[in-house]
């Protein structure tokens, strides 16, 4: 989302792909208003201390959303909002808001291979920034999220392929720099990370380098046919880019936390989810995102 001013009145942009046709033009514009009244809606139905947020242009348009969208629409206050500039150049950047004070935050949109210890000789140079928008740190109470969104599969040749799988080795590097111990720390990755398609088991996915003896994936612990937050457009695929990747610690101490995946704001062309939608949503917009929003509660985590 972005803020805008035309005719002299802010205005944020809505949940559009600009490759779809729904997506481009005067009447799509007209919709805007209401797709980020349905983020509020999910968001409320959410009800987290802590969100994390992919595609905010900057710390304006968040505040802008947070004050002049969320709160009036029910939504109770997150008076600590963080969005710092990342490395794509429209403007998609992390972004996280939370009800509890934030303790750090820390951008690494400035790291390269070089700065990390990656060898990437294949991939980008040791001077290229390894993150397509950021991987930001956030600290709150005990736990560390990493907020991230990787590098998107289209096309999904090889070398975007391999731009993914070096983000996922500088998030793991990240990690056990900030961690004597990562295995027995409460850390969470959370994100789109862009996974296509493909076997949860299978060595070759982009992301192994997280998993491989390292994180534990949350959305395991839903069964395989509920497992989908992203629904292609006039398409009939269903795929989970989205991840909760927990450090052992973290997984081992809240074994029953499981997450919910909230589709009350998901265009009704995702016709595998029948349950019930907020009011307003449409066959494509208005929605409140592509993404569904993914939950989870871990009790007596201060």
């Amino acid at each position: 989302m972005r803020l805008r001013v035309r005719g002299g009145e802010a205005h944020l942009d809505g949940a559009r792909d600009a490759d779809i046709e729904e997506d481009v033009g005067t009447d799509a514009v007209a919709l805007d208003d209401i797709d980020r009244s349905l983020t509020a809606g999910v968001l409320k139905k959410a009800d987290a201390d802590l969100v994390s947020l992919q595609e905010v242009f900057n710390q304006d348009t968040l505040d802008y959303f947070h004050d002049e969208i969320l709160v009036p629409g029910g939504v109770s206050p997150y008076p600590n909002r963080v969005c710092l500039p990342g490395n794509d150049g429209r403007g998609l950047d992390v972004a996280v808001m939370s009800r509890l004070p934030i303790d750090d935050v820390t951008s690494h949109a400035a790291e390269t291979s070089a700065s990390l210890g990656l060898d990437d000789s294949d991939v980008l140079g040791p001077g290229d920034r390894i993150f397509r928008r950021d991987c930001l740190a956030v600290s709150v109470g005990q736990l560390t999220a990493f907020i991230c969104h990787f590098k998107a599969p289209y096309p999904d040749t090889e070398s975007v392929f391999e731009v993914r799988r070096l983000e996922a080795r500088a998030v793991r590097r990240l990690i056990e720099r900030r961690f004597e111990t990562p295995a027995e720390s409460l850390w969470l990755i959370v994100g789109d990370l862009n996974e296509p398609a493909v076997a949860e088991t299978d060595p070759a996915r982009s992301i192994a380098p997280v998993f491989q003896n390292f994180a534990v994936d949350l959305l395991s612990r839903i069964p395989p046919q509920e497992r989908w937050t992203f629904h292609q457009p006039h398409s009939a695929v269903y795929t989970c880019p989205d991840a909760l990747l927990a450090s052992p610690a973290l997984a081992a101490q809240w074994p029953d936390a499981r997450p919910e995946i909230l589709r009350i704001g998901l265009d009704r062309d995702a016709e595998r989810y029948t349950g019930d939608r907020l009011a307003g949503v449409g066959a494509h917009r208005p929605h409140a995102s592509d993404h569904a929003a993914v939950v989870i509660d871990f009790p007596g985590l201060d």
